[in-house]
């Protein structure tokens, strides 16, 4: 491994004990499933900083790209490690780094942005043209170690526990949708109560929402939602559910459609729901290409549409951490499941099955 120090040496903590191999989850071969394997620890350049990845959340994104489903076919190219949200501690620094020191409880942006186009350089980084996720484009999160630019390396507070840390990404994302939707003083509806989806009901109050109804097609997931704090949970497969909606909402649906789900379904009815003039920001990824009655759910009903895709870099996790850290946000019950590595396959198995929320893979 190739860790370019320069002048200055690095004793003590992770720095000085670095292994030659680590374990990390890949996906090896174009098909369902992925492989625990031993690799090299990743190289560092003279700005980049190692971290030892403590925690790790897996992601809907994940699930994608473990069941192999279309986008993920089109989109990630084997073999790779996969992963995108963790926080770990830092094991080495590249010579030309500065404000980081060994040891250090850190986080980071997993998307990285080539930081000199003009996306980039007027606040849009993070649908830069040429922007690389970890886990997706390049080596991710689901390792001992992983290797990110210092600029996309965030500093966590230290009030923040870990397993919340390590889900700072999906947050981040919860978070960018209901400050681009603008929810204040607002009736809110949330479509798909995952784990996003539940963070985005703590977000949504947080950011000064008056209600917020939620619907999943899993009962299990609108008592979560209610535990949270959603007004109201509707059961997708109740065809009424729509105008009980109206029916809280003096009779014109909600102001605000949060759409976490990617599901066909739920977007059509969500813009249905939404009432005329009203807001959606878009942050489920379907599996595949959709139709939508473009002129009836959006044109004639006026509704502004906003498409979503990671966080603000960086004003997202300034959002984030300050409510973390001021206790206005709750993750706890998201949090249903912690499971080593080792585990994988259990994982994704009770993500597919819809029986957990958000799991997290310790990996300390």
């Amino acid at each position: 491994m190739a860790i370019h120090t320069g002048e200055r040496p690095h004793t003590g903590g992770a720095g000085s004990k670095l292994p030659g191999v680590m374990p990390a989850l890949r996906k090896v071969a174009p098909q369902a499933g992925f492989a625990l394997q031993e690799i090299p620890l990743p190289q560092i350049g003279a700005t980049d900083i190692l971290i030892r990845v403590q925690m790790a959340g897996i992601c809907g994104t994940d699930l994608h790209i473990y069941e192999w489903d279309r986008w993920a076919q089109h989109r990630v190219h084997p073999p790779i490690t996969v992963g995108h949200e963790f926080m770990g501690t830092v094991a080495a620094l590249g010579a030309e780094v500065e404000g980081f020191t060994i040891d250090e409880r850190v986080s980071a942006e997993g998307h990285i942005a080539c930081g000199k186009c003009a996306l980039c350089r007027t606040g849009e980084a993070h649908i830069c043209n040429e922007l690389r996720v970890i886990g997706v484009d390049r080596d991710g999160a689901f390792a001992h170690y992983i290797a990110m630019p210092q600029q996309n390396v965030w500093k966590l507070a230290a009030t923040i526990p870990d397993q919340y840390a390590a889900v700072f990404d999906p947050l981040g994302n919860a978070v960018h949708s209901v400050m681009t939707a603008g929810v204040s003083g607002k009736t809110v509806l949330i479509t798909g109560a995952g784990a996003i989806g539940l963070m985005a009901i703590n977000v949504a109050r947080a950011a000064g929402a008056v209600s917020v109804f939620a619907v999943d097609v899993r009962p299990e997931k609108l008592e979560l939602a209610k535990r949270l704090g959603a007004d109201e949970a509707f059961i997708a497969a109740d065809p009424s559910w729509i105008e009980k909606l109206r029916s809280r909402t003096d009779g014109v649906g909600p102001d605000v459609l949060l759409e976490m789900s990617g599901s066909a379904a739920a977007i059509e009815q969500g813009l249905t729901a939404l009432r005329n003039g009203g807001h959606a920001a878009l942050l489920g990824l379907p599996p595949e290409k959709i139709r939508l009655d473009v002129a009836e759910s959006i044109i004639f009903k006026g509704v502004t549409l906003y498409g979503i895709h990671g966080r603000r870099m960086f004003e997202t996790w300034y959002q984030m951490q300050r409510m973390v850290k001021n206790r206005r946000i709750d993750l706890k019950p998201i949090i249903t499941h912690v499971l080593p590595l080792e585990s994988f396959d259990e994982a994704f198995g009770l993500l597919k099955a819809g029986t957990a929320a958000k799991i997290i893979l310790d990996l300390r």
